[in-house]
């Protein structure tokens, strides 16, 4: 049934829905990646679409920046509409000297500074992990494409402009792979509410270095993570 910030009809969404933030990017896999693809959902032009890859049912839908704006999203997917598995598809940030710009990680795990899962486990430190069902198909088709991946741990932070960038190098000792704003919020969603989550994410910045892709290239490239997790959903 519609939402708040969902009107699409019932059945409208697959199974399996890819969740990149921007509703552009969604707007652009949609028509790039899917056949014959329709647009479900447009409340707030969060746009959402669903549509087949190699004959395999699929959605797509942005969930904006941040872990409250992708909690509600993916909340109301789980709990209104019945989707099963939430694919992040995204960017990130790098802290470590050995993880490059255009790198694909898969979020094994997510670490935050927001407090949004001991809200929901009783002020107690959850361990926000991705489905391993998920991730072992996403390396699969990783490595079935030839694709090189990093896994490991992200951390979700809720704000993007730090002001204690001496975090970062915390962040290097414990080997985070990828700095983004989402990932944890969204495992936690997903083992409140009996779903399954992953996170892939393209480093489209090093933090330490200074290099960075343009906006644009974020919107509409990324190529291997999105043939990952597309190729994904096609497994067993």
């Amino acid at each position: 049934m519609a939402t708040p910030h969902i009107n699409a009809k019932d059945g409208a969404f697959a199974e399996t829905v890819l969740m990149p933030g921007d509703p552009l990017r969604a707007k652009y896999i949609a028509e790039t990646y899917l056949e014959n693809a329709e647009l479900v959902t447009d409340v707030r032009n969060m746009f959402g679409y669903t549509g087949f890859y190699k004959g395999q049912r699929v959605s797509v839908m942005g969930h904006g920046m941040g872990i409250p704006s992708c909690s509600i999203y993916t909340k109301e997917l789980i709990t209104e509409y019945g989707v099963k598995n939430i694919i992040r598809i995204g960017s990130c940030g790098a802290v470590r000297a050995d993880v490059k710009v255009r790198d694909v990680i898969i979020g094994m795990g997510a670490c935050t500074d927001s407090k949004v899962n001991r809200m929901r486990f009783k002020d107690h430190d959850f361990a926000a992990i991705a489905d391993f069902g998920l991730l072992r198909k996403a390396v699969t088709a990783a490595e079935t494409l030839g694709i090189p991946v990093k896994v490991g741990n992200l951390f979700s932070a809720d704000l993007f402009y730090s002001p204690d960038p001496q975090m970062f190098d915390v962040m290097e000792k414990f080997g985070i792979l990828g700095v983004e704003m989402e990932a944890a919020g969204i495992y936690g969603v997903a083992a409140e509410y009996g779903a399954n989550a992953l996170a892939i994410c393209t480093v489209s910045d090093h933090i330490k270095t200074g290099e960075q892709t343009s906006a644009d290239e974020r919107q509409n490239t990324f190529d291997d993570m999105m043939k990952i997790a597309l190729d994904s959903v096609l497994l067993k």
